[in-house]
């Protein structure tokens, strides 16, 4: 069977920033199962699979809701390993076991931002949906810019602005909108995907979300301040 809108979650065993994240209890739950919850609510969505090197990140998965097709190889799930790759891995196995096609579209919803809702991947799928695109990140919008507020070492060791603007900005209120990339959702063509080296090689939209349900949890205060978030 070929699902129209085919989501993704990529969960590696190992993490840096914070050991076992994938399946650390997040209030009642581990938090992978929040990106899982999160995508079986919403309708538009056919099948949710799960993309691990760790049979016990699969067990909990499958325990959730999520299908396990494959064990993902070692390889795509060291620190080096470009997710992008680990989304190409996914698609060609779908391809390969199933007659060789593909989904309508790939959803990429990533353990890392809990607090999101299905509203907003949905939102990210109507918004993809309008056509004339490769593919849908979410976005909030930035408190900080690099022509204002952010400063880089130039090569004499002294600092500058990030971007160089050819008039005077002397206001953030002046400076052109700027936006942070979030991990709530990402919706993209999977042939584009598998054709692309990465995901701003194409054309993109993007999806405002709150702040507030773009947390993106890297490392042991981004897991409290989410802990405190769910308890509000």
């Amino acid at each position: 069977m070929k699902y129209k809108n085919l989501a993704f979650i990529f969960a590696r065993g190992g993490s840096k920033g914070l050991p076992g994240k994938n399946i650390k209890l997040l209030g009642n739950k581990p938090l992978i199962a929040w990106s899982i919850e999160s995508a079986l609510a919403v309708n538009s969505i056919h099948s949710v699979y799960v993309s691990t090197d760790s049979q016990k990140i699969a067990d909990i998965a499958a325990r959730y809701g999520a299908k396990i097709p494959f064990i993902r190889p070692k390889n795509l799930a060291n620190d080096e390993s470009p997710e992008w790759l680990s989304w190409k891995h996914a698609l060609e196995f779908y391809k390969e076991n199933n007659e060789g096609k593909l989904p309508d579209k790939i959803i990429s919803i990533p353990t890392t931002a809990p607090l999101r809702n299905p509203e907003d991947i949905q939102n990210c799928i109507d918004e993809y949906e309008k056509g004339e695109v490769e593919a849908v990140i979410t976005v909030v919008k930035s408190s900080r810019s690099p022509y204002f507020n952010m400063v880089k070492k130039n090569q004499d060791g002294y600092v500058e602005l990030g971007i160089q603007s050819s008039s005077k900005i002397a206001r953030r209120q002046d400076v052109p909108e700027m936006y942070d990339v979030t991990t709530v959702a990402y919706v993209a063509n999977p042939s584009f995907v598998l054709s692309s080296n990465g995901i701003f090689d194409g054309r993109i939209r993007q999806v405002i979300v709150p702040e507030e349900r773009a947390i993106d949890i890297d490392n042991a205060f981004d897991f409290r301040l989410a802990e405190s978030l769910i308890n509000v």
